[in-house]
């Protein structure tokens, strides 16, 4: 199992290419999974960019594969769960695998730390593909609400659940408009269920508050690198008024919406999602370039 060490915490990363030698052959296109999710939900969505793209995919901190070191150090647990740790911990993993420029493709709260890195690091982003974000209009009472909610189910996440039939469709009713095959909705399941603790509250409080509602649109505001922002009709997660108002602080992002999708577009009509995104991530050139 590849693992690279990052400020104490040993990140699964896994290469999905064709080439020889991946992150020199080809240009590099690197996926971030969004709350209590893995790289596997990318997989599928890679292995279709792996004949153009070195595809690098990598569980965050905390997540997947990327688990916390027991007990946690006090230096780990001083690193904390605020996004920008997160895009401390992007830019250390495209440091150690030598990586100077990528393309992104982001989804939910995986987006939001890749406004922040394309924000603070444009250089290192060629293009980038939010799928499923947006900003939220400031509610510190319904993010009181939201954060009590939330580390309720985070608390209340026995083993056994996975093995009960059906649970994992319940599970995923939610997120999703169109079904998706059963294996990808099992792993959904097996991955919130094993997301370390600290992360998954830590990530709930920083993602979703006042602080991300203030400053989320200033962030969109400075973003210099071309961005597609992809949204699911029907999500009831980040829903479309939240991704149209992401674009509408930045000409530079491009907003789109897959008709009768929900959260998971890219698993929920491949077929719609594959080619929007090849289409931006390989622009036509440009005609008066000599």
């Amino acid at each position: 199992m590849p693992l690279i060490a990052i400020r104490g915490v040993d990140h699964y990363y896994e290469w999905i290419s064709r080439s020889q030698q991946p992150g020199l052959d080809k240009p590099v296109l690197l996926f971030i999974h969004g709350w209590a999710g893995s790289t596997r939900y990318w997989r599928s969505t890679a292995e279709a960019f792996a004949e153009q793209f070195d595809c690098l995919l990598y569980d965050l901190r905390g997540f997947g594969q990327s688990r916390l070191p027991r007990p946690i150090p006090a230096e780990v647990a001083e690193i904390g769960y605020e996004l920008e740790s997160y895009v401390e911990d992007l830019a250390l993993l495209l440091d150690k695998l030598g990586l100077e420029r990528v393309s992104l493709n982001a989804h939910s709260t995986g987006a939001s730390i890749a406004v922040l890195f394309l924000a603070c690091h444009p250089e290192r982003v060629e293009r980038a593909v939010l799928t499923c974000h947006g900003v939220f209009a400031s509610n510190p009472l319904a993010f009181k609400a939201f954060h009590q909610v939330g580390r309720y189910v985070v608390l209340f996440r026995p083993d056994w659940l996975k093995r009960i039939p059906t649970v994992d469709r319940m599970f995923m009713a939610r997120f999703l408009r169109r079904p998706i095959p059963a294996q990808a909705r099992q792993e959904f399941l097996e991955d919130f269920l094993s997301a370390d603790f600290e992360a998954a509250v830590g990530t709930i409080y920083t993602a979703v508050c006042e602080r991300a509602a203030l400053e989320m649109p200033q962030e969109y505001a400075k973003l210099a690198v071309p961005t597609l922002l992809i949204s699911g009709e029907y999500d009831q997660i980040i829903p479309v008024k939240l991704g149209q108002a992401a674009a509408a602080q930045n000409a530079q992002v491009e907003h789109v919406v897959i008709p009768n999708t929900g959260h998971f577009p890219m698993l929920e009509d491949a077929a719609t999602y594959l080619p929007l995104v090849q289409e931006f991530l390989q622009p036509s050139p440009d005609p008066t370039h000599v």
